[in-house]
């Protein structure tokens, strides 16, 4: 009964944690905007149909916004998001359709493809020691080139039945490409919380002097932090290949803006250091439902735009201003300051490090 008692009394201050935060807030503003979106169609949206629908379509939005996660928890950006995933997306249909590889071998290559590019982007970054912005900037034009070349003015629609019954596939109306992109975050999940590779990514992030004084390549964090953005994207190339009747150069061409939206509503600081799953998770779910509520609402599409730009801009800013009260608060008089960890001590008379750990 002690132990009992004990570990519900340790549980409370979790849970008011919890309460207060952006996950919680995300989470009662999915369930309103659900209940409210059924009321407004009189009970439709609520339906088997409808929800599939819903589900199907989410699990994209979700994966991109984790592959934009991942980079931004090492203090990097990922511009490239959408035109990489037009690439594997339109590379998995050329290679079925035009070359008849077998559905499970042209996805494998499609997500490879899309992984690999991840890795060299990431080593071209650390080679050349240019803005991951510009890098990933570049490789987005070369990117949309590539898909053009791949797919030119056409929507490539012949490809497998299999991989289009896996986009259909919904058994108790739970799209299976949704069942993948919640194992995607889940996985996802369990590294960085749980493994010593995702704390090194955090502390990568979150204090690069500390981590190299700690003997952890920042380098190679970075290079593993684009890796995986790739290997997301690809997968999020085939859950859009699945869900969608073809594919074509317009294929990942409005994912960058939801791709920043959702890590960053969800919590997820652009300066590094901090992973939101859940948060990321249900920003896609907000997203997904503003999306909803203009096909309801036969709502001009340049309104969703506008409005999800202005809770990005307005999270961000918020973000800053809570910051700035938090340093003042830490440097008012009276006021001890906080005693860095050992690991970010320098040792007496010792120079800073600016070059990273190869």
């Amino acid at each position: 009964m002690t132990t009992l008692h004990d570990r519900g009394a340790a549980a409370l201050p979790a849970l008011r944690r919890f309460s207060r935060s952006t996950t919680m807030t995300l989470l009662c503003v999915v369930l309103a905007g659900y209940v409210a979106l059924g009321i407004s169609s009189s009970g439709s949206f609520f339906e088997g149909p409808s929800l599939r629908t819903f589900l199907q379509y989410l699990a994209t939005p979700i994966l991109i916004g984790l592959a934009q996660m991942v980079a931004l928890c090492v203090g990097q950006l990922n511009l490239a998001v959408g035109a990489l995933g037009g690439f594997s997306a339109c590379l998995m249909g050329v290679l079925m359709a035009d070359h008849g590889v077998p559905a499970g071998l042209a996805v494998l290559i499609g997500v490879l493809a899309a992984t690999l590019i991840g890795l060299v982007t990431g080593v071209f970054i650390i080679a050349t020691r240019i803005n991951g912005f510009i890098v990933t900037l570049g490789t987005m034009t070369i990117l949309l080139g590539a898909q053009y070349r791949l797919s030119g003015t056409r929507t490539i629609d012949g490809y497998s039945a299999t991989l289009r019954d896996l986009g259909r596939s919904a058994p108790l109306n739970i799209p299976l490409v949704f069942v993948t992109a919640l194992a995607a975050a889940a996985l996802l999940a369990a590294f960085m919380y749980r493994t010593v590779a995702g704390r090194r990514l955090l502390a990568a992030g979150g204090n690069p002097l500390a981590a190299r004084l700690s003997g952890i390549s920042t380098d190679r964090q970075i290079v593993l932090a684009h890796t995986l953005s790739g290997l997301l994207i690809g997968i999020a190339a085939l859950t859009a290949t699945a869900s969608l009747p073809g594919v074509n150069r317009s294929v990942g061409g409005d994912w960058l803006l939801p791709s920043f939206a959702a890590p960053i509503i969800g919590g997820v600081a652009l300066t590094g250091g901090s992973v939101a799953v859940l948060g990321t998770v249900l920003a896609a779910f907000v997203m997904r439902l503003i999306d909803s509520a203009r096909a309801e609402f036969s709502l001009d599409p340049s309104w969703v735009n506008f409005l999800i730009g202005l809770v990005v801009l307005g999270t961000v800013v918020g973000g800053r201003i809570h910051q700035t009260h938090l340093d003042k608060r830490g440097r008012a008089p009276g006021r001890t300051p906080p005693v860095p960890p050992e690991s970010d001590r320098q040792p007496t008379g010792a120079l800073p490090t600016t070059g990273g750990t190869r």
